[in-house]
């Protein structure tokens, strides 16, 4: 059940950078509103990510968390803020995709 925790305080992170892209490309009440976004995506995941770490290894719990924050972020970039998706790009996230699950499955 941490482990899903732990992955769901990630997608929070996704939700925070998206958030934040988003009050970027806006101006007045909207960028408030996804400010407001940010600061409750952030609340929630660092929350979850609290709740993980009294169960999980602090170490593994936060490089997975950041993990699939970056991934998500990165994958969210590409399709939402239209990013290049280049070969290197995909390489490097595809290993760090299989350093996520390394570590997951070398964990207790």
């Amino acid at each position: 059940m941490n482990w899903i925790i732990l992955i769901i305080a990630g997608l929070f992170e996704v939700a925070f950078a998206f958030c934040l892209g988003k009050a970027k490309e806006t101006t007045g009440n909207e960028m408030y509103a996804w400010y407001a976004g940010f600061f409750i995506a952030l609340c929630l995941s660092m929350g979850l990510l609290i709740k993980a770490t009294q169960v999980l290894p602090i170490g593994t719990a936060y490089a997975v968390w950041t993990g699939v924050g970056a991934v998500g972020t990165v994958v969210m970039g590409i399709f939402f803020f239209k990013e290049p998706a280049t070969f290197l790009r995909l390489l490097f996230l595809a290993t760090l995709i299989g350093s996520i699950i390394g570590l997951k499955a070398v964990s207790h």
